[in-house]
């Protein structure tokens, strides 16, 4: 009898999630939504946020329509959870990024837990203040904010990312190797299916993805279990001089570099960083032409989230002539930013920069 009540308890639990895991997040497709042009260029004419929102829009405009440009695309915060995926598929799909920088709860746990066949799930109101928080982990749903996910799939997450890296050569790689890999795991069991997932769209069109803070992720499981799997063997590392100095080399071999950043923290810090570092290999690096930042972070804590890109200017990474910050949460600010940009059309006359080939080859002559 002592077994049974674990149990029925186990499976009470299952039973109340079922209800709290129904209405889906849906991801916004800004390719089908042309209004959005005439609704950012009226807030040329208005004032505060939307007069910085519609500049923000124009500079993304003319990063695109640069073709000397290569544009780095930063992602910081829970945006894919959040119904933004689809959004940056498209920027990947119309060469309107060349790389991304991002952490990897946005790229693991996130994109590549979706292309797995999982969901991301509407919270009812009521959880939001976190007083029902202990309801969730009873029933193992995990929160963000307004947003539901099922334990048991991340799990499967992290078992998946543990199988991938027990089938590779042991050896040092690159977060954007890592990733890469990923990407192929999708393509050779996924396939079409995956067709809006980033790690599987930027694996088919060479554009490469960089975590400089991977573990901080299922891929961060799944290398835990890898190397407790494997102890006294080879085995598979995450190298982050590797990642800095990968990231460089792009730098290094294209004058003009634009960044759009979405949030802050580590990919904002990693991306800028690397006009510094191509100075320090002796390489004569401009500032990054173009910058754009949508931020809900206090410039008055004196943190690099809220750091402005005047200040960046200062350490020499930014140039000022194209920058703005955008004082406004992702979920609003971001489809209003591409979307504009996207109908505009500069984009379709841009080539893809194919950075993935380009490091591939300078990584394999360092």
């Amino acid at each position: 009898m002592a077994n049974k009540k674990p149990m029925k308890a186990r499976q009470s639990a299952k039973a109340a999630k079922k209800k709290f895991l129904g209405a889906q997040i849906q991801h916004i497709d800004v390719t089908k939504l042309a209004g959005i042009v005439p609704v950012v260029e009226s807030m040329r004419h208005m004032a505060y946020s939307s007069r910085d929102l519609a500049r923000a829009a124009d500079i993304y405009d003319r990063m695109l329509r640069d073709k000397e440009c290569g544009v780095i695309l930063c992602l910081a915060g829970s945006l894919i959870s959040a119904g933004l995926k689809k959004i940056i598929v498209d920027m990947i799909k119309s060469n309107m990024v060349d790389a991304i920088v991002s952490t990897g709860a946005n790229m693991v746990d996130q994109d590549f837990f979706e292309a797995l066949g999982f969901k991301h799930y509407i919270a009812p109101d009521d959880f939001k203040s976190g007083m029902r928080d202990g309801e969730l982990r009873e029933m193992a749903i995990d929160r963000i904010y307004d947003t539901f996910i099922d334990e048991e799939d991340l799990r499967v997450c992290d078992e998946t990312t543990q199988k991938i890296f027990d089938s590779l050569e042991p050896r040092g790689y690159s977060s954007r190797e890592l990733l890469a890999e990923f990407g192929r795991y999708l393509d050779e069991n996924g396939g079409p299916k995956c067709a809006d997932s980033i790690l599987y769209e930027a694996y088919k069109k060479d554009v490469p993805i960089f975590c400089p803070a991977f573990s901080d992720c299922s891929a961060g499981f799944g290398l835990v279990h890898h190397l407790h799997s494997r102890q006294g063997e080879a085995t598979v590392s995450w190298d982050g001089g590797k990642d800095f100095y990968e990231l460089t080399q792009l730098k290094i071999n294209t004058k003009e570099t634009g960044l759009f950043m979405v949030g802050g923290g580590v990919p904002k810090n990693f991306a800028q960083d690397i006009v510094v570092a191509a100075e320090v290999l002796g390489h004569d690096a401009p500032m990054h032409k173009y910058a754009i930042q949508i931020t809900v972070a206090d410039v008055r804590d004196g943190a690099l989230s809220s750091s402005t890109l005047k200040e960046a200017s200062s350490w020499g990474k930014v140039d000022t002539v194209f920058e703005q910050m955008v004082y406004s949460e992702a979920t609003l600010a971001l489809p209003l930013i591409v979307g504009y940009a996207y109908h505009k059309n500069g984009w379709k006359a841009r080539k893809g920069k194919k950075w993935a080939t380009l490091l591939e080859q300078a990584t394999a002559l360092a």
